[in-house]
């Protein structure tokens, strides 16, 4: 198993990023959280998990060892493959998943794109006491704090990492902030991932 890769950055994507490991240029698939964090021509390490399978040997990506064992553990629940499980990590914290779980809280667990009603209670099932103590997020939510991120700093960074200055990443997370407002509005969660796509799409046309 290749538990992490260490090395300059090469190059950054809405899905992933390449990190130059030895010579070689390794893709790594991360969530837009992680890809955040990243900068190209900048030295990084990241936490993986390699995931086989006979036509394809394909590596996750994370910027902690807790996100990624509860990849790794979201993957024991019945329908939760590794780019369910990594959609449910772009949507929620690890922290966030514990609660969710922890308080049977379907509704948390349907925000994530390909997870439905009947999916999320088999994840609770299958995976309650098995993903910790979700003492930090239950402390986040006692002072009020949010324990997702907000989209606009995500969003913001990740633009940023891809090479677009302050000014521009301002301006297109503007232009896709209506989009944010809008699930907000129906009591979704802004997807990270679509938003950046929307505000690239954004600067394209510039």
């Amino acid at each position: 198993m290749i538990a992490s890769v260490r090395g300059q950055v090469t190059a950054v994507a809405p899905d992933g990023a390449v990190v130059e490991v030895g010579g070689v240029g390794v893709l790594v698939h991360c969530t837009p959280g992680t890809l955040a964090t990243l900068r190209v021509g900048e030295e990084a390490r990241l936490a993986t998990s390699l995931v086989v399978r006979e036509e394809s040997l394909t590596l996750y990506g994370f910027a902690t060892d807790d996100e990624r064992a509860i990849f790794e553990m979201l993957q024991t629940a019945s329908g939760v493959g590794p780019k369910v499980a990594l959609a449910m990590l772009a949507v929620h914290t690890p922290n966030a998943l514990r609660v969710a779980v922890a308080a049977a809280d379907v509704k948390a667990l349907t925000r994530v794109p390909g997870v439905g009603p009947k999916g999320a209670q088999r994840i609770i099932v299958d995976l309650k006491d098995k993903l910790g103590t979700p003492e930090e997020a239950v402390s986040a939510a006692l002072n009020g704090r949010p324990a997702v991120p907000a989209w606009r700093d995500q969003v913001h960074s990740g633009l940023v990492g891809l090479g677009y200055s302050a000014k521009d990443a301002d301006e297109a997370v503007a232009a896709v902030a209506p989009q944010a407002d809008a699930a907000v509005a129906e009591g979704r969660v802004p997807q990270v991932a679509t938003l950046l796509k929307a505000a690239l799409r954004v600067l394209s046309v510039r």
